[in-house]
């Protein structure tokens, strides 16, 4: 007789899905339980400056974000020339990732319990971060914080930006949303 395949759910999105919702729905009364607030995605991005005169810190960039994320990273371009940093359009200068479902989950997760923790002299994130319709942006200064990275094979140390994207209308509810997911926020 075949077992049935066990799929793997995130700890995080269970726990969203068995506690957070009701919470989030009887603190702010919604009618409905779609109305309650979820995230949506993930984007990470990396600008690296000194791709244009060595093409080997982007690719550099690159793997790194993609071990981070777990997810293939792509390269961005510039949108338009600068002249005074010697840009010009079409020139490959950063890399992106945008994280949906379980890997969404599993990296906020590693971002919370794992990396943020991992930040020197570490009081909490920015509780103003948020952009006034429900998304909240970070920045990481260092990409060594997360497990993944091998601390002797890294060319520079460099940041990276983190967009949480989420569903909610305002900042409040995203805030109370990404508090609930164990965001460490500082007082």
């Amino acid at each position: 007789m075949a077992q049935a395949a066990t799929t793997y759910v995130p700890a995080l999105r269970v726990r969203y899905d068995e506690t957070i919702k009701k919470e989030l729905a009887g603190e702010f009364g919604y009618e409905s339980i779609m109305q309650v607030p979820v995230l949506e995605k993930i984007l990470l991005s990396m600008g690296v400056g000194d791709a244009i005169q060595n093409k080997k810190m982007l690719d550099a960039a690159v793997a790194e974000m993609t071990q981070i994320a777990g997810q293939k990273a792509v390269k961005t371009k510039a949108r338009k020339s600068i002249s005074n940093f010697k840009v010009r359009a079409g020139m490959e200068i950063g890399a992106k990732v945008t994280l949906r479902g379980y890997r969404m989950y599993d990296f906020l997760d590693r971002l919370i319990n794992v990396a943020l923790p991992r930040v020197k002299d570490f009081r909490g994130v920015n509780p103003n971060a948020f952009d006034g319709h429900g998304n909240y942006s970070l920045g990481v200064t260092e990409q060594i914080i997360f497990p993944e990275i091998d601390y002797d094979s890294i060319e520079r140390i460099t940041g990276l930006n983190i967009t949480i994207v989420t569903t909610a209308e305002t900042d409040r509810e995203a805030r109370a949303l990404l508090d609930k997911l164990g965001m460490p926020f500082s007082k």
